[in-house]
Parts: structure tokens; sequence; C-alpha cells
């Protein structure tokens, strides 16, 4: 053990063990007046639940590092099939939460297998990709691993989930132009995928979103929010606005924020970033930027370094699914992009992401350690 841990990428376990520490932190702080006033709870209630997440997370971290990833080669299919058979499930079984039919509950706990899905996603393409990498001219070899990721974001979009579908929508778009292909064959692809943007847009402008159900249409109404504070449209992103003003550069302290007692809903998973800024300052806000910067640095490192295409494309994968979500959480709580409602690396309390998120950094590490292992060979011969 000792041995995986002198091979491990040690920047991003340590952002991983402060950023997690953290985020724990601040889901107490966030959820506490939430957790009493509005159900009844006690005010550690969500902390507890994040701690056992995290702890149960551990587990599969452990395994994963250990274990090499040419030997998930033999149980992909079976997890891709079986996922699809689980989101499936969710349409007959699932409990609606959030206007969306996207969980199991499983006594006091929720399971979102979207989230899951993400990841399976991720190691499908890598390995498919690898075990076909000197036929990766045919282009039928090329497109067919796609058919069950759309089979994927459509049962994930009709829960509806729009957020997590357009994320797994996006992840499977940046994996695949990850594959070596060539120019040609590339540019190909880039006028489908360009023309496919260009005909959404069409439908969204001819139709106005009217497609969309109700709350769907209002979060595409995100400019200037609080000219609305009284409805739902504006209500949830002015708070966000307000906490962040609050903030200022060092913060009112932790545990000091106003807009967490029932101003911002969900405060502790979607808006957590607002609060974090309103408690510990722009400042904070800031230095957690720079260490996602460095986490995704560390991630592509890892992925150019990687001694086969599965290990490579793992890396891309991941470096995908952590920025999007970044990107997606920060750009909806900042007014840039319309809100989905997607959990934040680190810092949004939730166990499926949570423990995916686990996974994923497990299976970089993975990488990591598979590489210097290859070197430390070649340097002995």
């Amino acid at each position: 053990m000792r041995k995986i841990l002198q091979r491990m990428d040690k920047p991003i376990l340590l952002i991983s063990i402060i950023m997690f520490a953290f985020g724990l932190i601040m889901v107490l702080s966030a959820s506490s007046m939430e957790s009493y006033m509005r159900y009844g709870f006690s005010p550690y209630h969500y902390f507890i639940r994040q701690a056992i997440f995290l702890g149960v997370g551990i587990i599969p971290f452990i395994f994963i590092i250990v274990f090499p990833t040419n030997k998930y080669r033999h149980l992909i299919n079976i997890a891709m099939f079986g996922i699809i058979g689980v989101l499936f499930g969710l349409t007959v079984w699932g409990t609606v939460a959030k206007n969306a039919q996207s969980w199991f509950s499983i006594g006091p706990f929720n399971i979102q297998p979207s989230e899951l899905a993400k990841i399976i996603i991720i190691m499908f393409l890598a390995i498919y990709y690898d075990k076909h990498k000197d036929e990766l001219d045919n282009q039928w070899i090329l497109i067919k691993p796609l058919i069950l990721c759309i089979i994927i974001f459509l049962l994930v979009a009709i829960q509806p989930d729009l957020g997590t579908a357009g994320i797994i929508a996006l992840l499977t778009i940046i994996m695949f132009y990850g594959v070596p292909m060539t120019k040609k064959t590339r540019n190909i692809y880039n006028k489908i995928f360009l023309g496919g943007i260009l005909v959404i847009l069409s439908i969204l402008l001819v139709t106005g979103g009217s497609f969309l159900r109700g709350y769907q249409a209002e979060r595409l109404n995100f400019k200037d929010p609080c000219e609305r504070y009284q409805e739902d449209s504006g209500y949830q992103l002015c708070n966000s606005f307000i906490a962040f003003k609050n903030g200022g550069l060092t913060g009112q302290g932790i545990g000091e924020s106003t807009q967490k007692y029932l101003y911002l809903p969900e405060s502790y998973t979607d808006f957590i970033f607002p609060i974090i800024v309103e408690e510990c300052g722009l400042i904070v806000g800031i230095i957690i930027l720079i260490m996602y910067m460095i986490l995704l640095y560390r991630i592509i490192r890892i992925a150019k370094r990687a001694t086969n295409i599965h290990n490579s494309l793992i890396s891309y994968g991941i470096f995908a699914y952590i920025f999007l979500h970044i990107l997606v959480n920060l750009g909806g709580v900042m007014g840039l992009i319309p809100l989905t409602g997607v959990p934040l690396p680190y810092l949004s309390y939730g166990g499926s992401y949570t423990i995916c998120l686990m996974v994923a950094i497990a299976l970089v590490e993975r990488v990591a350690i598979e590489t210097n292992i290859k070197k430390e060979k070649s340097a002995k011969k």
C-alpha cells in the first residue's frame, strides 16, 4: 500500500482531502438552519449524512486504486446494459423530487443512478475505443458505442433532468473528440455536431421553448433576476447575488450567513458556492477556483502521460466530468447560464454525486499509478 501511495498524484490527493473536508464544514454551516427550521431535523442532520457518504466512498476509492484498469474490460458491458436497465426502472419505480423522477428511495437514503451512469459511460467509451484502436477508420466502429450513450441521455432527459442529460451529452462528445481519428473524419463530425447545435438553437428560437415544462422554461429567463424577485424565475438567483454581495472580500464569518435562513433554497446543494462566498469572502472563493484549476491541470497532465488509449481517455473523461459540473454549477449561480440543479464538486451535499466523484478521482489516481509503474519498469531496463 505504501508503494501505491508513493505512485499516486499527490496534488490531486491533497486537493481532494482539503476540498472534501472544507465542503463538509460548509454543508454543516449551510444546512443547519434549513434542516431545523424547514424539516424539523437536527441541525447536524445533513452534516452527518454527508460524513457517512464520504466514509462509504472511501471503500470503492481504495478498491479502485489497487485494481488495474484493464480488468474492467470484462465488466464494463454488463455495467453499461445494467445502468440502462436501472434507468428504465426509474420510469416505473422512481421517486419524484425536485420535479424529476430521478431517484430510488432505499430506507432513509435516495440513490440517483444517472450520476453512476456518467462514470460508466467514461469507462465504457475508454475501453471500447482502446479495444478497437486499429479499426477507427471504420465509421460504424467509431459511432456504434454512441448509440448506448444516446439511450442513456434520452432516459435521463425524460425524467426530466435536463441538466444531468446535458452533462451526459457533452461528456460523450468531449470523449469522442479525444479518440484518435484522421483529420478528414474529425472535420466530418465537426460539421455534424455543429449542425445539431444549430438545429437545437433554431427549435428553441422558433418555439420559444414551448415544448418545455413551465419550470424548465422559467430557467431560460435568467437575466436581471432581482427585477423578478417575487417570481420563481428570479427569486433563487437574486438571493444568490445577495449572498455574493454580502460576502465582500473577507466574508461575514463561518456560520454567519443570512441567506441560508430559508432565503436561498437548496443552500447546501446547488447554491453552496454563494453561501461559501457570503461566509468566507471572495478571496476564499477565488482560492477555490484556483484549486479547481490546479486539479484539472493535473488530470490533463495524467491523461497526456498515460501509456495507452484507455487510460488516456479515462483521464480525459474524468476531466470533462469535473469541469462540466464546475462550469454548469458556477455559471448557473452567477447568472451566466440557466440554473440546472447540478452539484458543485467536493462542496455540495449529495450522496450519489459524492461517492461517484470519489470513484472518479480514484480512477485518475489509478491511471497515474499505472503510468508510474510503467515508467519505473522502463528505467530498470
